[in-house]
């Protein structure tokens, strides 16, 4: 077990520095930043390198002997048995796009444990933050997942959902939206903001790095969800992932499984 007083001061700290980040990705927004295309196709801009800079700064300040992990400048080192793993902007499409549905993302592990996360959503001024056995909050108030029992009456959530790479989760997205009771395409961190804050049930990326997941593994499981890869694994590394309010999650892996 984790102390609860070190894992408080964690997450309180994780949530001082995303609202920093977010404040930087706000003072750059607008139709004319300029983006870049990295090596995969996605989109940077000069406000991901600057709010990842003031990150990895102020962690250094406080923690000299933790790891870093960030999408931007990769990995340093550390002693401490602890790990931070950020995304400055999730969703720079949306940044880039102007469209509000971004967040900064924080997680922490320690000893591999992904123990605290934070989704800081800049441009809508929400937070919500979890620490393992502490429980998720939303802006000060206790989050909690949505308690629908059945997939016809939940709302799914996918960025993209014709934007599987291969057949098998091409069909079970297929299987999964028409199952559904409705569908949207909220992607990105706000998607599972909104499954950890009761508004939907389930979320679905295609494609996922650990900088995606780590601060959204605590956060589900602490509102109650469930948060795996698409073969049922708890991790933050399987290269994709399923949210759920919990209840639904064996429904939504039998049908990834049976249109394998």
């Amino acid at each position: 077990m984790h102390d609860p007083n070190i894992l408080e001061e964690l997450r309180e700290f994780a949530e001082r520095l995303a609202k920093e980040a977010g404040s930087i990705a706000l003072s750059h927004a607008g139709a004319d930043i300029a983006r870049e295309r990295k090596r995969d196709g996605s989109i940077v801009t000069i406000a991901d390198r600057e709010a990842e800079q003031r990150l990895r700064q102020r962690i250094a300040e406080r923690y000299p002997d933790d790891a870093v992990l960030g999408e931007e400048y990769g990995a340093t080192t550390g002693r401490s048995g602890r790990r931070w793993i950020i995304d400055p902007i999730d969703g720079t499409f949306s940044y880039a796009h102007g469209v509000p549905l971004f967040g900064t993302l924080i997680g922490v592990e320690i000893d591999g444990d992904p123990a605290i996360g934070v989704i800081h959503m800049p441009a809508l001024g929400e937070t919500i933050s979890a620490a393992t056995t502490l429980g998720a909050s939303l802006d000060g108030v206790r989050a909690k997942v949505s308690s629908v029992a059945a997939l016809s009456d939940a709302l799914v959530l996918c960025g993209d959902f014709l934007g599987a790479r291969t057949r098998d989760k091409a069909r079970a997205t297929q299987a999964i939206a028409a199952h559904a009771g409705a569908r949207r395409g909220w992607g990105d961190c706000y998607a599972y903001l909104l499954v950890a804050s009761g508004r939907a049930e389930v979320a679905l990326d295609h494609v996922m790095s650990i900088w995606d997941c780590a601060a959204l593994l605590p956060i589900i499981e602490e509102a109650g969800g469930a948060f795996t890869d698409w073969r049922g694994r708890r991790t933050i590394d399987g290269g994709d992932a399923i949210a759920t309010n919990g209840l639904l999650h064996e429904q939504i892996l039998t049908l990834v499984r049976e249109t394998a």
